[in-house]
């Protein structure tokens, strides 16, 4: 988990000291295709060089599956800024990604049956 010792570019009062526009050098659109519901993961490779810290973070949250969302909310980042930051980290070989799984019918009755199942094993 990440905490406030690891977020140097946070004030309490003044909120992100970075603007969205540094931290992806510029860039709107990542080199990789990916949907909020995409997932990353790390993938125990390093990259080479020094990382910026917002892509340090990011390889940090992804030591399990994670959604592209989960990482944008964690990093109190535009989601545009952050498949721009994950892509830099696709593409030195540090994350994986995959596409979101197919959208079910809501209406599938095994699909319902499977997300109560899942309910009642939280519960």
């Amino acid at each position: 988990m990440v905490g406030p010792e690891d977020e140097p570019f946070l004030d309490d009062d003044a909120g992100r000291l970075v603007r969205p526009y540094t931290v992806s050098n510029g860039r709107t659109r990542p080199s990789t295709h990916m949907e909020l519901l995409s997932w990353v993961m790390a993938t125990g490779r390093l990259p080479r060089g020094h990382l910026e810290p917002d892509h340090a973070r990011a390889l940090r949250l992804c030591g399990g599956p994670t959604t592209v969302a989960e990482i944008s909310a964690h990093l109190k980042l535009p989601a545009a800024i952050t498949k721009v930051v994950l892509s830099d980290l696709v593409d030195c070989g540090a994350l994986s990604t995959r596409a979101p799984s197919p959208i079910a019918d809501p209406a599938d009755r095994s699909v319902l049956e499977a997300v109560l199942y899942g309910l009642q094993q939280r519960l």
